[in-house]
């Protein structure tokens, strides 16, 4: 079963499905029960926060894991090839954050400024299976630093107060964790605590805990040792990663997906400025500032194209971007209350259904072109 769930096709049937259960059941005669399991509380957190805070910094830390695989040893440790999902997904910031910020004013421009790891990688998992495997690298790249830009954005933006003791213990533990790293320390009964004392210092620091498994994944060591069957980034991530596609992933879209589609939604989301802001910032923003900015880091020389793609499939990739899904939901949720969270949570659904669509035709119709070509 393990080895069905480390193909990102499963895994993004698996959220799909989940999203396609959270949507059916929240606009059901059953939809009290849901939000009845959403709000209980295990522990410090009600359900829905322990898949937001929790489940989802697993599935953070397997992509950290692959991004410094992909700097050290892949694709990306060229300069210029690991510039352009930089400069990508800083376009991909800008041009959103302010098609919605002229649409719908002050509190529409953080919501679509992220693009969501899991769905983008699924659909093109999905449908661009003919194109190179350096599409791949790009999008999550571009997934990574957008995020971790969303994130710095709710750090800023969201958070009141940053409590610097529970910083300064975060930081501290990621020291121990990259020393230990260096030492060659391999027992998990070190790492383990680290790690979920880690992940706790950072939730409570104010900071949106996720941050802690991107982080700890980017320090831990992707070059094996002489006689070392493996690294143990290496090691990891074959091990978590069913557990974070089986199990964290489609959880987090069970709990979240849940908002009102019905008729009076539709035509809200239609006559609400904000979610109009949301729908034309993710999906036609989104697919402009990065191809955009792609473009103009290529033109210039100051980064280069990933081997094997040409504009169009670039084009298709970039359009992946417009799905916003997991921090675009948060930051709905951070950035507006009430009916007015609900509509901009369903219009972020919306916009990035639309863009996974759009993206899965271009997709499909860029594998088969690398395909005939390639028999």
């Amino acid at each position: 079963m393990t080895r069905y769930l480390r193909t990102e096709t499963v895994g993004g049937l698996l959220l799909l499905a989940a999203t396609a259960v959270a949507l059916l059941w929240a606009n059901s005669p059953l939809a009290d029960s849901y939000h009845a399991l959403r709000e209980l509380t295990v522990g410090p957190l009600a359900l829905d926060a322990w898949a937001e805070d929790g489940l989802l910094a697993l599935f953070f830390f397997v992509a950290g894991l692959e991004l410094k695989r992909e700097l050290v040893v892949g694709e990306l440790a060229d300069r210029r090839a690991a510039v352009l999902p930089v400069v990508a997904a800083l376009g991909g910031m800008v041009v959103p954050a302010l098609l919605a910020l002229a649409i719908g004013g002050g509190q529409a421009w953080t919501i679509p400024v992220a693009t969501d790891i899991a769905f983008a990688l699924a659909v093109l998992a999905i449908t661009g299976s003919g194109l190179p495997a350096t599409a791949r690298v790009f999008l999550l790249s571009l997934a990574v630093v957008d995020d971790l830009g969303a994130i710095a954005v709710i750090a800023v933006a969201f958070s009141t107060t940053i409590n610097l003791v529970a910083l300064g213990a975060a930081v501290a533990l990621l020291a121990g964790y990259w020393f230990l790293q260096r030492r060659r320390v391999r027992s998990p009964w070190l790492y383990v605590p680290i790690a979920a004392a880690t992940w706790f210092a950072v939730h409570e620091a104010g900071l949106h805990a996720t941050i802690a498994g991107v982080a700890l994944g980017l320090l831990t060591r992707v070059t094996a040792d002489p006689g070392e069957a493996e690294a143990p980034a290496i090691r990891l991530e074959h091990r978590l990663q069913p557990w974070s596609a089986g199990v964290a992933v489609p959880m987090f879209a069970l709990f979240a997906a849940g908002v009102p589609i019905g008729a009076d939604s539709l035509h809200a989301i239609v006559t609400d400025t904000v979610a109009i802001a949301v729908v034309v910032g993710l999906v036609i923003g989104k697919i402009v500032g990065v191809l955009g900015a792609s473009a103009l880091a290529v033109t210039t020389g100051l980064a280069s194209k990933p081997r094997g793609l040409g504009w169009r499939d670039m084009a298709a990739v970039a359009t992946l971007g417009g799905v916003g899904f997991t921090v675009s939901l948060l930051m709905a949720e951070l950035a507006l209350a009430g009916d007015a969270a609900e509509r901009a949570k369903a219009a972020v659904l919306l916009a990035s259904a639309a863009a996974s669509l759009l993206g899965a035709a271009l997709l499909l119709r860029r594998s088969r072109v690398h395909r005939t070509a390639n028999t």
